[in-house]
Parts: C-alpha cells; sequence; structure tokens
C-alpha cells in the first residue's frame, strides 16, 4: 500500500450496506465483489483487524423516515428494508454490526464513540454504493480525522463513472484507494 503499514490493533474493517436486498440490486460483478469482499473479512479477522458491519434499517412503520426524505421515502412506502446481511460476507458473533437510518455510517448512530472507544484511528471502507454509504461515510471520517482506506474491487455503484470518478479523482484527496489483494498483502 501506498501509506504506511496499518497498526491492526488500532484499525477496523466497515463493510456497509452488504444487505441481500441491496447486494441483489447489483447483479452485475456480484460474484467478484462478494469473493473479494469475503477475502478481506478473512484475512482481517486473521491478522485481529476488529471487522465491523454497517446496515441501514428501519422501526416497524419507518418513523426515522420523513416524506422529505428523497432517498428513503421510497423504502416507506414499500414497507421497509431487511437488514440480514449477505450470506457471503457474514458477520462473526463478536462482529459489532451498526444500524444506520441515513445514508453515510456515522449520523445518528454510536459507530463513533465505539471506534474512539477501541482507540480505532484507521478506517478501512468496503460498500454499497460507492456514490452513497462508501462517500458519506469517507467524508465525515476526514472530518472526524480517521486515516482512511478505501477498497476499490470491494465497493459497487450502479453508477460506473461515478464509481471511477470517485475512486479515481474525489477519494485519493483524503484516503488511500487500494485493492483487496494489495491491502490483503499489506496485511501480512
Amino acid at each position: 500500500m501506498t501509506e504506511p503499514k496499518l497498526d491492526v490493533a488500532r484499525s477496523a474493517l466497515l463493510v456497509m450496506d452488504f444487505q441481500t436486498s441491496i447486494v441483489e440490486r447489483f447483479p452485475a460483478g456480484q460474484d467478484e465483489l462478494l469473493a473479494a469482499t469475503a477475502e478481506t473479512i478473512a484475512a482481517a479477522r486473521r491478522s485481529k483487524m476488529r471487522v465491523m458491519y454497517v446496515v441501514v434499517g428501519f422501526r416497524p412503520g419507518s418513523p426515522e423516515i420523513s416524506a422529505r426524505n428523497k432517498n428513503f421515502s421510497a423504502i416507506k412506502k414499500s414497507g421497509g428494508l431487511s437488514t440480514d446481511i449477505h450470506p457471503r460476507v457474514a458477520p462473526a458473533a463478536d462482529d459489532v454490526i451498526i444500524t444506520k437510518h441515513r445514508v453515510g455510517a456515522f449520523l445518528g448512530t454510536d459507530l463513533d464513540m465505539i471506534l474512539r472507544a477501541n482507540d480505532i484511528e484507521t478506517l478501512v471502507l468496503c460498500g454499497i454504493s460507492t456514490s452513497g454509504v462508501v462517500l458519506s461515510t469517507l467524508r465525515y471520517a476526514a472530518d472526524a480525522d480517521y486515516r482512511i482506506v478505501v477498497l476499490r474491487d470491494c465497493c459497487s455503484d450502479s453508477d460506473i463513472e461515478m464509481h471511477t470518478c470517485l475512486l479515481e479523482k474525489v477519494f485519493p484527496r483524503q484516503a488511500a484507494v487500494v485493492n483487496s489483494t494489495e491491502f490483503i498483502q499489506g496485511l501480512a
């Protein structure tokens, strides 16, 4: 990796929005995405890096969703969203799962408190979608002074041009952007 070697004890892998219902919306490249993410999770666990999951979810009736929220109002109308994580990247019993009610992983959640309570300084991000949860989480994390790594092949977006622009032009301003194989080699 181009960044200094990670201190795994002070780093966390955030696996974001890998819910089955979300993964199924991205059929192109799905097998490669899930394989790369599963390999990364396994390598992080072997190195004793904390693995955390972020899912989007709402209470029955979705009282967290305003009719003014363009992103989530359709979810409320459809009756909700399952928080079940795709079985190919399933959490272990000791992994922390954060439920969020907005696009980014920080707003309105206890993620920052858990990271700071565990002396986490570096976040390794993977998620669906690149222009959604990954972008929103990266921006907040950068403003909160976390070091950030984005795993390019463990992110997906329905807009390939947006995905490419973010990974090549926007994210490198605040994060190291690497492939999962490069990241895994850095853990060894």
